[in-house]
């Protein structure tokens, strides 16, 4: 999973920005893959001029979200989330539009004839959504303004005086912020916009969490260790105004959003779970499932695709339970039915001491160990690898309690900040190590380091392209990484194996959950009871993971719908090509044109196959 720290509606909208190893960049080998995108000479025209207009707009009215992308034209103000300013960007996005289609797609070269295609997905999706009101909801248990607070100094550079002067600058506009979003969520109560009341439970202790023993120092961090350009007398002039003006202004500001978080907001949020409850009811759904799969799947059929996926999930289950140690140690085990001898080995997992760590600094140190193991496989089968580094550290204390097991918070050269596995070390008992090596593949390399990091790096496309997020798409791709550990020879362990179709099975599960939270009035026990019986999660983590689909729906049916299509494509491509099949050049292709929709993902896959056959 992919992270955001801006402040975001509940259900994640397009505007937003990605989150979010040592694996050195390589040229496209001689028969890999297709070459890359080119245009010579430069760019230009209507088509590109409407690109360039929209990214400046995007630079000035989403500054938050541009600095982490190195950005920095506005780096002394912070996104306006007035009412007013919300609509006018509205309208704003649908004069983009149609600047868009007065231009005749048909004139267009082909390279040109995608980037108009991937432009009118993201301003039509940004339009249909903002009928519904998202917007008037930005607060759950994993976004809202005090992570976006506690989190502003994650993921940009800290070189010059300005920089330190424009940090500065951005806390001094957030009792603005504080005034904003507090009337978006007015507005919500008063529309019945509001995220479900049981998904915000936790939010009270994660800010409580930032005002008590130092939570807030995060934002100090700049200051500690400032560069020797900076004059001493000016570093401690800038520290003190920071501590003066800023870190106390956080606090204060933090501690009214709480009492109205409190007192007002999680009183009066709705009880139903269900997106079906929302104002416009199930046509909401319809579109979020449309938004986060790419696909004009319905809820019916994502119900019954889960469920097909689960029972054959649940077959390759018991196969490998039967290859572990387990019925060596449990003989008696070996008598019981499928049924019994499943729950036997889940509540086993759960249990036994071995699968768990007790420090911290030894789980992050075994992920690392991990990605060392699978980043000296990549080149095998990637022909491009990005320039980007990563690492792992742990999540942010305040967040962790109520945060999934792990996510990815990418970086940008621009700001000199390498991609961060962001890895859970809150209750370890319930952190076990048979998941690590799916986890990190997914999280990492070659999941969402591996493909954003790439995405970022694409050459002689429009800005857009590079921090474009279709969640079928990435998602998609992560959880088919997770499967190539398999190739790679990290599954020989039955127990990781095991591992890594519990992860498999967790996202086969959202898609019977998802629907059946949103579109067949599921109770938030009834989806719990459902995801114990058929996953070795948790009940920390399963809480959690239903709390989340309650918060975000549609979101999580994108995975399992992603991953599917990928491996759907490269099944036709290993029969089409046959010996002519290349890994490396399949995966180039796949990642080669950043985040897409899946049927143009489909599209372009094809048109590969077809162009190898003529080789």
């Amino acid at each position: 999973m992919r992270w955001q720290i801006i402040a975001v509606s509940w259900c994640i909208w397009t505007t937003g920005t990605t989150l979010g190893l040592d694996a050195p960049g390589t040229s496209n080998p001689p028969g890999t893959s297709n070459p890359p995108l080119t245009s010579n000479p430069p760019p230009s025209g209507p088509l590109h001029k409407l690109f360039e207009q929209r990214h400046t707009w995007w630079g000035y009215e989403f500054p938050d979200e541009a600095i982490r992308h190195g950005e920095y034209a506005n780096a002394d103000r912070i996104t306006d989330y007035s009412l007013k300013t919300i609509d006018r960007r509205h309208r704003d996005t649908q004069a983009h539009l149609s600047q868009l289609h007065k231009i005749d797609r048909s004139t267009l070269n082909a390279d040109d004839q995608l980037n108009y295609d991937l432009f009118e997905w993201t301003l039509t999706l940004e339009l249909e959504e903002h009928r519904f009101r998202t917007y008037l909801a930005p607060l759950n248990a994993r976004s809202g303004l005090h992570h976006t607070i506690a989190q502003m100094a994650i993921g940009i550079r800290f070189e010059t005086i300005d920089d330190y002067r424009n940090y500065i600058k951005r806390f001094r506009k957030l009792p603005t912020l504080l005034g904003q979003t507090m009337k978006l969520l007015k507005q919500g109560l008063e529309e019945n916009r509001t995220p479900p009341d049981i998904t915000l439970q936790g939010v009270p202790d994660q800010i409580d969490a930032l005002l008590v023993d130092g939570g807030l120092d995060m934002l100090l961090e700049p200051f500690n260790n400032m560069p020797s350009s900076i004059p001493t007398e000016l570093q401690q002039e800038l520290r003190v105004k920071f501590e003066t003006r800023g870190h106390a202004g956080a606090w204060y500001l933090l501690s009214k959003y709480r009492s109205f978080v409190v007192s007002q907001y999680i009183p009066n949020c709705r009880f139903d779970i269900g997106a079906d409850t929302w104002p416009e009811g199930d046509e909401f759904y319809t579109f979020l499932l449309r938004k986060f799969t790419t696909t004009d799947m319905t809820a019916s059929e994502i119900y019954d695709l889960g469920h097909l996926e689960v029972n054959r999930i649940r077959k390759e289950m018991l196969e490998v339970i039967r290859k572990s140690d387990f019925l060596t140690s449990n003989p008696e085990a070996s008598t019981i039915d499928d049924d019994a001898l499943f729950a036997a080995f889940l509540h086993y997992l759960r249990t036994d001491p071995r699968f768990y760590y007790t420090d911290p600094q030894a789980l992050l140190a075994g992920y690392r160990n991990i990605c060392k193991r699978i980043d000296a496989n990549l080149p095998k089968f990637f022909g491009n690898l990005p320039r980007l580094p990563y690492g792992v550290k742990e999540i942010p204390a305040f967040m962790a309690p109520d945060q999934t097991t792990a996510y990815y918070q990418h970086g940008a050269i621009a700001n000199a900040q390498p991609g961060w596995f962001m890895a859970n070390t809150y209750a370890l008992k319930q952190r076990p190590k048979y998941e690590m090596v799916a986890l990190a593949m997914h999280e990492a390399v070659p999941g969402h380091h591996l493909q954003i990091a790439l995405a970022q790096e694409l050459e002689n496309v429009p800005e857009f392209r590079k921090h474009a997020w279709f969640d079928a798409f990435g998602e998609g791709w992560a959880l088919y990484s997770e499967r190539l550990g398999i190739e790679i020879g990290l599954y020989d362990d039955p127990y990781d194996d095991f591992g890594r179709l519990l992860y498999e099975m967790w996202r086969a599960c959202r898609l019977v959950i998802d629907p059946g939270i949103h579109a067949r009035g599921w109770s938030r026990q009834k989806a719990i009871d459902f995801m114990k019986a058929n996953t070795a999660l948790s009940e920390l983590n399963i809480r959690s993971e239903v709390d989340r689909y309650i918060s975000w729906p549609g979101q999580a049916t994108a995975y399992k719908i992603g991953e599917l299509k990928i491996r759907e494509l490269r099944a036709s491509a290993e029969e089409s090509l046959g010996e002519q099949f290349n890994i490396r050049a399949f995966h180039d292709v796949v990642l080669g044109s950043g985040s897409i929709p899946l049927d143009i993902l489909e599209r372009r896959v094809n048109e590969w196959i077809q162009h190898t056959k003529k080789k």
